[in-house]
């Protein structure tokens, strides 16, 4: 497999005398290398073809944001090289290479001096990387949104999510329904919480952005010695979308004090203060992009998401965890009341 990945690796770099080839980070989609040759180091990684059907079009995607932010930046006076992904090109100037397996590989420069965070470790983190996704945002605020591919069509579809959900619950086809009936009663009585953003969108009062789908604290890098956003990574979730969920994800994950699966929910709470941060940060990177409407309705977003990703946990328990790898029995149970639990913090804390 080493050889073989330094045989894709020349594809982008055929002059360079490679001198390793190593798996790298800890990434659950894409299978990713750090390439040393002599004079540089890169990133190589082969696309998940099981998650995106449409590599090519995650690809199209991923240039198309990334070339219209490096001409946002140098408008502004920024330098690009270390504030956004830097797609390496093959020989043949394609942005991907395709193996003989079908398989198919892309290569980034390597951000040197920076760091990420799985947990936000201090308050500065948390505000540093909700101003990153604001900027983000804003960069391709008027960026042609119809252009972009749905690389993963239905991802924040709510009411079909919950539609998938009432059927698994129904169906229940690993016989769990009883273990879990004041969940599932729980996430049934919302309904019309799954229909809040996309009723809004639908009559035309939010508007389809970029969105990122993805905004975990790990996905921003930081400058390790100013400890300031530098680059907004993993792009391949990005597609047409609201920004209500981008921000309801980041806080779904960053706004908890526990584990997306932590089985003591005395140790899970929603943190209003980190709220209240990340929303500043988050605005300020937006820089009066969003509409009054959009701005008003994060909160929505944040309950939204949560509830969202409470029926996908529930509804893959239900049907016998075939969706989310699970470590340990009850795993996606464990997942699932970790959501109703910030959830229900989070509407006594929004009325």
């Amino acid at each position: 497999m080493v050889m073989r990945t330094e045989q894709i690796a020349r594809l982008f770099v055929p002059d360079g005398h490679i001198l390793s080839c190593e798996p790298y980070g800890n990434g659950h989609i894409n299978d990713t290398y750090k390439v040393c040759t002599k004079d540089d180091a890169f990133i190589l990684q082969k696309i998940n073809r099981h998650v995106f059907a449409r590599p090519d079009q995650v690809m199209e995607n991923l240039v198309g944001v990334t070339e219209w932010i490096k001409k946002k930046m140098e408008a502004d006076g920024i330098d690009p090289a270390r504030r956004v992904l830097h797609v390496i090109r093959t020989v043949d100037g394609a942005a991907f290479a395709v193996d003989e397996g079908g398989e198919y590989w892309r290569a980034c420069r390597l951000v040197t001096g920076a760091v990420c965070y799985e947990r936000p470790e201090t308050e500065d983190v948390f505000y540093e990387s909700a101003v990153a996704f604001g900027n983000f945002q804003r960069l391709l605020s008027d960026y042609p949104v119809q252009d972009l591919h749905e690389t993963i069509p239905g991802f924040h579809n709510t009411p079909m999510r919950f539609l998938q959900f009432k059927h698994a619950a129904e169906k229940d086809e690993a016989g769990r329904a009883q273990s879990a009936r004041a969940e599932i009663l729980f996430l049934l009585e919302r309904e019309q919480l799954s229909k809040r953003l996309a009723g809004a969108a639908q009559k035309g009062l939010l508007p389809l952005r970029v969105t990122h789908n993805d905004t975990k604290l790990n996905n921003v890098l930081m400058d390790a010695q100013t400890g300031k956003w530098l680059c907004v990574l993993d792009l391949d979730t990005v597609m047409p979308g609201l920004s209500a969920t981008d921000f309801g994800d980041a806080i779904r994950f960053g706004a908890s004090t526990g584990a997306e699966d932590e089985p003591d929910l005395d140790k899970v709470h929603f943190d209003t203060h980190l709220y209240e941060i990340y929303r500043k940060g988050y605005l300020e990177g937006c820089g009066g992009s969003l509409t009054d409407l959009e701005v008003s309705m994060l909160s929505d977003g944040a309950m939204v998401i949560t509830y969202e990703q409470a029926l996908r946990f529930l509804g893959d328990y239900l049907n016998g965890d075939v969706y989310y790898k699970t470590a340990r029995e009850n795993h996606n149970l464990d997942r699932a009341r970790t959501q109703i639990r910030l959830l229900e913090e989070m509407e006594k804390h929004f009325s």
